[in-house]
């Protein structure tokens, strides 16, 4: 029973923490776009919310970091829909990367059902609960370039967490894939 509690709260822990991560990620790191802004880390973080954390636990930190970052970055229209878009991103990713077995595909694979989801996302809550109507999809190219940022982001961290974790020999990658991850 103890060790279903201490599990239980490190669980939460890593979630605050990745949720912050996700806000400041969000919010700090800014990378000149194609497309004339700026994106963001924010979604690299979403993704690797997902992988380590898993579906449940990787969705929350993802939403709850999103929804703090609109909060304190004065976008408390989108704070609501980021909660839920980013939320459902990272629930995606997470549960399609354990079916689809952890591998490099896999990441690309979750990665990109994900990114789809927040670009369908914000486009849907743009029209439809902001009313922009099709005004919204003059978002998608910016939001598309945004989630492929992220998916290369979460990758290479992913990976050099991996790398940095078997370097240190803590454990194998067998270990890192199937122990090192949690499975909510």
């Amino acid at each position: 029973m103890m060790q279903m509690k201490t599990k239980k709260l490190h669980m939460m822990v890593h979630t605050a923490l990745m949720a912050a991560l996700v806000c400041g990620a969000t919010a700090v790191i800014r990378i000149p776009s194609p497309t004339g802004g700026y994106v963001n880390a924010g979604d690299g973080m979403v993704l690797l919310c997902a992988w380590l954390l898993g579906p449940w636990y990787g969705g929350a930190a993802a939403g709850i970091g999103s929804f703090l970052t609109d909060l304190l970055m004065g976008s408390p229209l989108y704070a609501p829909g980021s909660l839920v878009i980013k939320g459902l991103d990272a629930l995606a990713a997470g549960l399609l990367f354990r079916m689809l077995g952890q591998s490099r595909k896999a990441q690309l694979l979750s990665g990109l059902a994900g990114e789809l989801i927040m670009t369908a996302g914000y486009f849907g809550y743009t029209a439809l609960l902001l009313q922009k109507g099709l005004g919204a999809a003059l978002s998608i190219p910016g939001n598309l370039v945004q989630g492929c940022v992220g998916l290369v982001i979460g990758m290479v961290l992913l990976h050099a967490l991996e790398k940095a974790a078997i370097s240190d020999n803590h454990f194998d990658r067998k270990e890192v894939l199937h122990h090192g991850r949690y499975h909510s």
